[in-house]
């Protein structure tokens, strides 16, 4: 599991453009916010950093395609050598790397959210909602981000995207250890969930198909766009 810091000066962003293949490059040209823009370069070159060493190749040796949900996949020779997933908010990002298992991750910068309740009550599953409003309003906000974490990190390994809505599976709340509780078509032991702090204002979730699954947990250093992949 890989944190990375999106942070970086326009020279270093100007590196990352230099691993992008012309697909990635015209991704990015199509955001219109700045700080969107940036945040899919650096995440897309790191992304290339950390895959192409487990592989033993050159990052221009990368290619993605999109799974059935959208889920991006390593294309071509590549198809199923890896499970990966990627997540960014903010200046933080999420990699996760598996040799077999369907993974999933997510990161979310932990801000204020207005109608906490209404939100859950309207997408959660109804035992995630009466959890929520049991707790006290200083520690409800960050229940609740933790809460999406997790839930988000279950669809991305599943690469299921909106077919899975949020209400058909259930999960433990934060503080609590990560759990699935029940999901609708699939056995919740058959899941591992790590809880994540990537880094300073930031909380994440990381969902394995697999039980008993551990993870390592990996940072880029802080130069990490001067360290071309190779």
């Amino acid at each position: 599991m890989w944190s990375i810091d999106l942070a970086l000066s326009a020279g270093q962003l100007a590196r990352c453009d230099a691993w992008l293949s012309p697909d990635e490059a015209a991704r990015a040209d199509r955001f219109l916010r700045a700080e969107d823009r940036d945040r899919f370069r650096a995440s897309h070159a790191a992304l290339r950093l950390i895959l192409a060493p487990a592989l033993g190749l050159g990052g221009d040796a990368l290619a993605f395609t999109a799974g059935p949900a959208g889920k991006p996949e390593l294309a071509g020779a590549l198809a199923g050598s890896l499970r990966f997933n990627l997540s960014h908010s903010g200046t933080r990002a999420l990699v996760g790397v598996s040799p077999t298992a369907a993974i999933g991750v997510d990161v979310e910068a932990v801000r204020p959210i207005p109608d906490v309740l209404r939100i859950a009550r309207a997408h959660f599953a109804p035992w995630e909602a009466e959890a929520l409003a049991a707790l006290p309003p200083e520690a409800l906000g960050l229940a609740f981000t933790g809460l999406w974490t997790r839930k988000e990190a279950v669809v991305k390994a599943l690469g299921a995207g909106l077919s899975l809505p949020l209400d058909r599976f259930a999960l433990t709340l934060p503080p609590a250890p990560p759990r699935l509780v029940a999901i609708a078509g699939d056995d919740p032991q058959a899941w591992s969930l790590h809880h994540l702090e990537p880094g300073p204002g930031t909380v994440g979730a990381a969902a394995i198909r697999a039980p008993g699954a551990a993870i390592a947990r990996c940072a880029l250093p802080p130069d990490w766009p001067d360290r071309p992949p190779r």
